[in-house]
């Protein structure tokens, strides 16, 4: 079982799609574990502060690094002997996350605490903390992009880390990286779909039952 330790100052965005269809399943058929952590809970204050300004000024807040430091502590000490353990900080400038390094996670850990930041970021000291305690650290960017904070880059990972999980999508050739490939056409019934008096029909080739014409075609429409 691979279990995702998400650490988050919003806790009640993940369950709707955590809970349902392949990611629910998972968790059902104890493929993976999903581990919910409200960051306030281990806040110093009566206000349960998580964030702070920056150190020699500038625009927004810096997510401070005691709660932070405390709920990857709390969580590190629920590891099995022999887990293989790996803290991963959302963040624009981190390495950019792709299917490879979804495989990857999947294959070699067996636990990931995943950092939500928010803000103007997480301090950076976090870095050294995590490492002097003895665990892997990265970060990593979802994307190309600037995204308001790591709650929706935690969903994507989960969900493209828990698809290389053997079962967790019921056939291994369900996989579409482990096929023909990403960006083939498909297509389902009706073989005709007439709309505003036009004809939209399938290609006669995947009607025809001959196999390895029907695989030339793919892979000549995947290269195309």
């Amino acid at each position: 079982m691979l279990i995702f330790d998400i650490i988050t100052i919003f806790t009640e965005v993940f369950p709707g799609y955590f809970n349902e269809s392949i990611i629910g399943r998972a968790q059902k058929n104890n493929l993976i574990k999903i581990n919910i952590h409200n960051l306030r809970d281990w806040a110093e204050d009566k206000h349960q502060k998580v964030d702070d300004s920056p150190y020699g000024g500038g625009p927004g807040m810096v997510m401070k690094i005691e709660p932070i430091a405390k709920a990857i502590s709390s969580i590190f000490k629920l590891k099995a002997r022999n887990e293989k353990l790996k803290v991963i900080l959302f963040s624009a400038g981190g390495k950019q996350f792709d299917n490879k390094v979804a495989a990857k996670l999947a294959k070699k850990y067996d636990r990931l605490i995943l950092i939500c930041g928010r803000y103007e970021g997480v301090d950076a000291r976090i870095k050294k903390v995590v490492k002097g305690m003895g665990i892997e650290y990265s970060e990593m960017s979802i994307g190309p992009y600037v995204l308001t904070g790591g709650e929706l880059p935690a969903m994507i990972l989960v969900d493209a880390v828990a698809r290389q999980i053997p079962g967790t999508l019921g056939k291994e050739e369900s996989i579409e990286e482990k096929r023909l490939g990403i960006g083939v056409p498909v297509y389902t019934r009706p073989e005709v779909f007439h709309f505003k008096d036009k004809k939209y029909q399938v290609s006669k080739i995947l009607l025809s039952g001959d196999h390895r014409k029907i695989e030339e075609w793919r892979r000549k429409e995947k290269e195309d």
